[in-house]
């Protein structure tokens, strides 16, 4: 049994997770992490699974086609060491170009890493929220005025804020 990753990717109609799923299932494959999410009407799913590789491959041939379908061997599992506490950071404003590189610039400049990160354009309203971590000893105080000043260029709005136990 491999680690896989398996991403599919295609236009939206109804019964594409039981599709996967199912196929999936049927090689013994039990889902470990997923996320699936609609993406201007095409649906984006990922999935990280164990199984055997070339079952899991010739399972979701009948669905190729339609769907973009990839999967590969990973490598062995990275667990993930939190390096400070959970921020929710939003922004909102006008849509244009570089919003996420920016925010996401002033995050890893203090030592910040994102665990989680969705982007919606409604009309001409960017929205983007992200979980991110902090290092305890990064300055607070910089991050938010970095933050406040990249939102300024952008002409967005930004908040940070330390993560609550019912927000996730």
């Amino acid at each position: 049994m491999s680690q896989l990753a398996v991403t599919v990717i295609g236009p939206d109609r109804p019964g594409i997770i039981a599709d996967v799923t199912e196929a999936l299932v049927g090689t013994g494959v039990n889902l470990e992490d997923s996320t699936m999410t609609l993406l201007r009407g095409h649906f984006a799913m990922m999935i990280v699974c164990s199984g055997p590789f070339d079952e899991v491959k010739s399972a979701l041939e009948p669905l190729r086609g339609e769907l973009v379908i990839t999967v590969r061997i990973m490598g062995p599992e990275h667990e993930h060491a939190p390096i400070g506490p959970s921020y929710l950071l939003s922004v909102h404003g006008a849509d244009r170009p570089g919003i996420v590189a920016a925010v996401t610039r002033m995050i890893a400049s203090a030592g910040g890493t994102i665990t989680d990160l969705a982007t919606r354009l409604s009309g001409e309203l960017y929205v983007l929220t992200a979980e991110v971590e902090i290092p305890p000893t990064a300055e607070l105080a910089w991050l938010d005025r970095a933050l406040e000043i990249t939102a300024e260029e952008l002409g967005v709005g930004v908040t940070l804020r330390p993560t609550e136990s019912d927000d996730l």
